[in-house]
């Protein structure tokens, strides 16, 4: 029985310890959601700027995994070079050690339980009392109160006045080997929680509790390094070669510290106890050793790499090479679960930049389509319809992956500005689609006219050039901005074009059935009027997708 109970305590206690970590990061994330997306103006190629700016965003979120995980994502995007991630990657191995210097300082050295019910209880107001909108800052409030809640709970069931898990003393007695043990043991433990941070926060619970020695929690810690490279892994599963290739060099990086940090273990541990007061044999300050260990550890590693953040892309593209004679008409857009650690802001900017591209090719569709309304319709057939048939085909795929990985991202701990945002960009893969479908039939007909050898007038034709153009430019703005700010003139230009392709659109319309009833031929009229419908339908969706990013702009302001 008492096993049992004692497996309970843990799975509670750590439950708690987790469960607390989550909600402290999701409720920051939410927070600084909008930080976060600027924060990739910093990401660029100068190698220290990136590891302070993947440092920064670590300390700030709490979780390296969430930091790797967005990473990983924007390089997939193609928003990050590969040589721009390694910096990041570092910086971020760096900012998750605040974690363990948070518990040294505030978990054993006064009664944080105790404060711990009041912290919730004020969160709990915050994210309940929705006046006073700070619903994100109470999320992360009551993630603290429940990080330290598992933390005071944990220490009790860990005791060594309960003698139960005293037989782990036992694995300090083996010189060497209780090294490498320690090191699969923290390897794995991390693996499985999903957080090296969750589980520093257990090895130093363990040594304050003097369960384990200063070299086992060490040896500890640096399994823990490992570890923790499963998020980037399953966030590059199922991904593009780059996303792959970024996960590649996390893990080598990850793999290379720990090696050295086994290799110099004796001179480094001795070298935090210069640097941290206190005879850690007599249990003195240990959480501070061991929360130095993981500062010094990742800081010196990073120092040493950082110079080298080329030759480490250059390594991971040897490794993990580029797939050339990959099926390119095949898209594929996969939502990689990550064990807990999704980083919201990656996987929407991760959509942003996929419906961009999806715009890129309903533009490359028009210009298909113009050509065949340039008098040249006989190259239109022969050059340009295959390419169109190709381009529609590719969309629908990519509306199909996109609304699926939209519905996914749903699902993630959104706030309310991101919910709107993804059932705009929803509402948008909608309206991009129909856009190449429209593009689709105008190419039909006009191949369906040369087939059968209908002729339009030169007059026709001229009278269409113009309507089509506006069509073109409504979604040019569109085109444009759909990843920027919209100002107040570009939306009254919008809205002009719109009624301007109206009036055109009830124009020809009357110029073709006066010609009907003139006696003009039936069929190439008919088709006339469809054509004409065609491109006033493709100008309507620019429209409905320039209102709702122009509604998304004066809702931010």
């Amino acid at each position: 029985m008492n096993i049992i109970s004692l497996i309970f305590q843990l799975g509670g206690s750590l439950g708690f310890l987790l469960f607390g970590m989550k909600l402290m990061s999701n409720g920051i994330q939410k927070s600084t959601g909008n930080s976060l997306k600027k924060a990739l103006n910093l990401m660029t190629s100068n190698r220290l700027l990136a590891l302070i700016t993947g440092m920064m965003i670590t300390m700030i979120i709490q979780s390296s995994g969430a930091t790797t995980v967005m990473v990983v994502t924007f390089v997939n995007a193609g928003l990050l070079t590969l040589e721009q991630s390694v910096g990041v990657i570092f910086g971020a191995n760096i900012g998750t050690t605040i974690t363990a210097w948070i518990v040294s300082l505030f978990g054993f050295n006064f009664d944080i339980s105790s404060f711990a019910i009041p912290i919730f209880g004020i969160g709990f107001l915050l994210h309940t009392l929705k006046k006073l909108r700070q619903e994100n800052l109470g999320e992360a409030l009551m993630g603290f109160a429940m990080l330290f809640m598992g933390l005071d709970m944990l220490s009790g069931a860990i005791s060594p006045d309960s003698g139960n898990l005293n037989f782990i003393s036992v694995l300090d007695d083996w010189g060497f080997i209780s090294i490498i043990i320690g090191v699969v043991i923290g390897l794995l433990i991390t693996a499985l929680l999903h957080s090296s941070s969750a589980a520093t926060a257990i090895v130093i619970t363990l040594a304050y509790n003097k369960l384990i020695s200063w070299d086992f929690s060490a040896s500890l810690v640096i399994g823990s390094e490992i570890g923790s490279t499963i998020d980037a892994v399953l966030a590059a599963w199922g991904n593009k070669e780059n996303a792959k290739q970024a996960a590649f060099i996390h893990v080598t990086f990850n793999v290379v510290m720990a090696f050295f940090a086994i290799v110099f273990f004796i001179p480094l541990l001795r070298f935090v106890d210069i640097l941290v007061p206190g005879a850690v044999q007599q249990n003195e300050n240990i959480s501070f050793h061991i929360a130095a260990l993981h500062t010094l550890l990742k800081t010196m590693a990073a120092l040493v790499f950082l110079p080298f953040t080329k030759q480490f892309a250059a390594i991971a593209k040897k490794f993990i090479k580029t797939k050339e004679n990959a099926e390119k008409n095949v898209y594929t857009l996969e939502f990689s679960e990550t064990g807990g650690r999704e980083n919201v802001v990656a996987y929407i900017v991760q959509a942003e930049k996929e419906i961009f591209k999806m715009a890129d090719n309903v533009a490359q569709m028009f210009r298909c389509v113009q050509v065949g309304f340039s008098g040249n319709s006989d190259t239109f057939v022969r050059d340009y319809f295959d390419m169109l048939t190709q381009k529609e085909d590719y969309v629908d795929q990519m509306e199909e992956a996109l609304t699926k990985y939209l519905v996914s991202c749903s699902k993630l701990p959104l706030t309310e500005t991101q919910t709107a945002d993804v059932a705009r960009m929803m509402q948008i893969v909608e309206d991009i689609e129909s856009m190449s479908d429209e593009c689709y039939s105008i190419g039909v007909m006009i191949k369906k006219s040369v087939d059968k050898d209908m002729k339009f007038s030169k007059d026709d034709l001229e009278k269409l050039q113009p309507y089509l153009s506006l069509a073109g430019k409504a979604f040019d703005i569109v085109h444009e901005n759909l990843d920027s700010s919209w100002t107040a003139e570009e939306l009254a230009s919008a809205e002009e074009i719109e009624k301007q392709i109206d009036a055109q659109h009830k124009a020809l319309k009357k110029i073709a059935r006066k010609r009907l009833e003139g006696g003009a031929e039936v069929k190439t009229e008919l088709m006339y009027i469809d054509l004409v419908r065609q491109i006033e339908k493709f100008g309507d969706h620019a429209y409905r997708i320039t209102s709702a990013l122009g509604q998304a702009a004066k809702q931010t302001v």
